[in-house]
């Protein structure tokens, strides 16, 4: 879809926000490492959270260690990994675990692989590893023959392709299903979906969303199933705190109803 979504749409009711990371609420940088999320945006999601009570998660492919530090010092529900980890509001962790061996021989296997292809970077996520090529380009297709060549000998394994990375995970892992696990659950039950992601490996979540009646928002361009599109990391900010500041109207104004109600009486 080519629509640029500049103001965003009308939301009100019971939502439940489901927000990946790198590229969405913070820039993507040139290392992992080197990625933030600017203060004002994270208050914004507490400030959201408070609102729809508590129902405001992260979808990422950052284990849920990392995605705690950035949002620190705020805590949500958390898919990470792409959902291979899951906690929910209860602080209760689902895991979705590999044999130990079989981690060992894929790190081994990888990390002699991508010793000849300089700039490369390895990821190991313990259930999942990320081939990371962002400052080296020109191995590409070398790095995407390998992460292929890795899942044909593996079946119980999936590829996922991203923005400058290729992730080997465990199969039927994806974000889709991971907002699909929360919405089965306590506080994101019975709610309309809400999902803002940049990436191939959001295309899951924005499948579900929409197939629930929800409101999909791709950031930045590129072929997508989303129906809503935002243009840059910043008017990700800009909205979220829209957003925020629409809903904190709407329950200004519904309490203010209330408190007329009873005078009234």
């Amino acid at each position: 879809m080519d629509k640029l979504l500049t103001v965003p749409p009308d939301l009100t009711g019971n939502l439940a926000f489901f927000f990946d990371l790198d590229g969405t609420l913070a820039e993507i940088k040139p290392h992992p490492d080197q990625v933030a999320i600017p203060t004002d945006v994270r208050l914004s999601l507490h400030q959201l959270a408070e609102q729809q009570n508590g129902a405001v998660a992260l979808i990422s492919g950052r284990s849920m260690d990392e995605l705690d530090a950035l949002v620190k010092p705020y805590r949500f529900p958390l898919a990470g990994v792409h959902g291979a980890e899951r906690r929910d509001i209860n602080d209760q962790r689902h895991i979705l675990t590999l044999p130990d061996s079989l981690v060992s021989t894929l790190e081994e296997t990888l990390r002699q692989a991508l010793a000849s292809l300089q700039g490369s970077e390895l990821e190991s996520k313990g259930m999942a590893f990320a081939l990371h090529y962002r400052r080296a380009p020109q191995h590409e297709a070398a790095i995407i023959d390998l992460a292929q060549d890795i899942v044909a000998r593996y079946p119980q394994l999936a590829l996922q392709p991203g923005k400058c990375v290729v992730e080997i995970k465990p199969k039927g892992v994806n974000k889709g299903a991971a907002i699909t696990a929360f919405l089965q659950e306590a506080p994101f039950i019975g709610r309309q979906p809400v999902f803002v992601g940049d990436d191939l490996t959001d295309e899951s979540g924005f499948d579900v969303v929409n197939k629930l009646g929800g409101v999909s928002v791709k950031v930045g361009e590129g072929e997508t199933l989303a129906k809503c599109r935002l243009a840059s990391v910043p008017h990700v900010h800009q909205w979220l705190k829209t957003v925020v500041d629409t809903q904190q109207h709407t329950l200004t104004d519904r309490r203010d109803g209330y408190e007329s109600l009873s005078r009234s009486i």
